[in-house]
């Protein structure tokens, strides 16, 4: 900065000195500018000092959001204990951490896979809509009188573990809800064959303004067909991977299997022919009078059996009725099945008994089941739980070698879809309006063994459980495949080149 002449004068001896004014007028001007800086630097720390308190508020609030999701899963934990960490033998998955809309129980119904398979989809409904699912009820008041509940057919401890990276699963309502409960509860079944829109729309508002929302059936409420990958993805994996059987079953199931297998190869027959299907169906082919006259009975007692009229030969051409065990006989004869193999019936007693049984025991002596393979007293904890016997079969039935069913039911349908998962294990699907007529002609002696041989292995060339595109018919779903016979959205693409165990240890083996 320069200094005019003025401001300055010269002394005496010579020297330059500055004017007394203009030296008071430079001192003010310099404290002016030392205040105009100090108050900007007020200023400033004051700014940050705001900003930091904001920021330390902010922090705190999602510090104290966090310590409440925690506690309330605390308390939901406590609520309902679960088998510790420790006690597991498998790595657990990490929990999934989500703000919950509310809880979701269900009573299950149906036969032990009707219920199996609806359980996969409430499961998959309640980690969509973020719910909280309580371990689904088990029907007690079905034709079975079955009073088997979740933890005697399946591993709940495992099944609420498996799961817990996709949706909290908890034994029972914590107290608050539960006492909620015990005063009122907002039941309703959800409609059949709805997708994930209606769940979203429809459900979940329900159990925002409810808390606590109760379907009281859980068979076919979610649609096989139009549905995202992620969830059908999610059904798979409840239904192949967390739903084990409980320990004593799974573990008489093993069992069952490592016989069978000590003696080789063995094929399960799903023999749906016990009197309670035969009376249903109303199909009487091969049956006496007297027998005919019981069924018919059996039927009219169920007032649930709706269909009380009914055509046994007409039903039974149009592939309608349950393969008879002597037709079954000559199927298997004529699809070139090894009369030495094991055959293991998985079914309750066969009506007519051992009668009926004659013909298949003669073309297949190794015909056994879970009664003579086991002494009684393994399988008397079980006898008086039908869903109990029908989980040991299903296990026998997934392991096996060949399975084949002679009736489409729900366990047919549901051991079908869970051996494809499992790399499309051999399953002969049975075209029965097929059979029928080719049995028929054989024993009309209008076609020889060998014609009657190759025009049935030509009927079934395309049913072994291979890889297949599921059919899809729009608006009527219960006559397009079911999801859980065919699901294909979890298994390899169809036009992908399936690879045999033996080919892959070839190909590791390759250098």
């Amino acid at each position: 900065m320069g200094y005019s002449e003025a401001s300055f004068e010269e002394t005496e001896c010579g020297e330059v000195k500055e004017k007394p004014y203009y030296s008071k007028m430079r001192l003010k001007y310099i404290s002016m500018v030392k205040a105009e800086k100090l108050k900007s630097l007020i200023l400033a720390r004051i700014r940050v000092t705001r900003l930091e308190l904001w920021v330390t508020r902010a922090l705190s609030m999602i510090l104290l959001w966090a310590i409440a999701m925690q506690l309330k899963s605390l308390g939901e934990a406590v609520s309902s204990p679960r088998t510790p960490k420790s006690t597991f033998s498998y790595p657990l998955p990490p929990e999934r951490v989500y703000e919950k809309n509310g809880y979701l129980m269900v009573s299950s119904n149906g036969g032990l896979n009707q219920m199996r398979s609806g359980i996969c989809d409430m499961v998959t409904v309640a980690r969509f809509l973020n719910v909280t699912l309580i371990v689904p009820e088990l029907d007690n008041t079905s034709f079975w009188n079955d009073y088997s509940q979740f933890a005697d057919i399946f591993d709940v401890e495992y099944f609420i573990a498996s799961l817990r990276d996709e949706v909290r699963i908890l034994k029972e309502l914590p107290p608050a809800q539960k006492k909620k409960v015990a005063e009122s509860v907002f039941s309703m079944p959800p409609i059949s064959w709805s997708n994930m829109t209606y769940y979203y729309n429809v459900i979940l508002p329900r159990i925002q303004t409810h808390e606590v929302v109760h379907f009281q059936k859980t068979d076919a409420r979610l649609a096989n067909n139009g549905i995202p990958d992620e969830v059908q993805k999610l059904r798979c994996r409840v239904n192949y991977e967390a739903l084990r059987f409980a320990p004593p079953i799974q573990a008489l199931a093993e069992k069952i299997v490592r016989i069978l297998r000590e003696k080789g190869p063995f094929l399960v027959l799903h023999l749906r022919y016990e009197m309670d299907m035969i009376a249903f169906s109303g199909c009487n082919e091969g049956c006496n009078e007297q027998e005919i006259d019981e069924l018919t009975k059996m039927r009219y007692a169920y007032p649930w059996w709706k269909e009380k009229v009914i055509d046994s030969e007409k039903k039974r051409l149009e592939g309608l009725c349950p393969l008879t065990p002597e037709e079954t006989a000559l199927t298997l004869q004529a699809l070139g099945i090894d009369h030495n193999i094991q055959v293991y019936i998985a079914a309750g007693d066969i009506y007519g008994g051992e009668r009926r049984l004659a013909t298949l025991r003669a073309a297949y002596p190794n015909l056994v089941k879970k009664e003579t393979l086991l002494p009684p007293s393994d399988l008397d904890p079980f006898r008086n739980h039908s869903n109990q016997m029908a989980a040991l079969d299903y296990y026998v039935a997934v392991e096996s070698d060949i399975f084949v069913p002679t009736n489409g039911g729900n366990m047919a349908k549901v051991v079908e879809g869970h051996r494809r998962y499992l790399r499309f294990k051999k399953t002969i699907l049975l075209d029965r309006k097929a059979i029928v007529d080719l049995v028929d002609l054989y024993r009309a002696g209008s076609i020889s063994w060998e014609e009657f041989s190759s025009e049935m292995k030509e009927a079934h060339a395309d049913r072994m459980g291979n890889p297949a595109k599921r059919l899809v018919i729009p608006g009527k779903p219960k006559e397009e495949d079911y999801f859980y016979t065919n699901p294909e959205e979890c298994l390899a693409r169809v036009d992908e080149p399936q690879v045999s165990d033996d080919q892959q240890q070839d190909a590791e083996a390759e250098p």
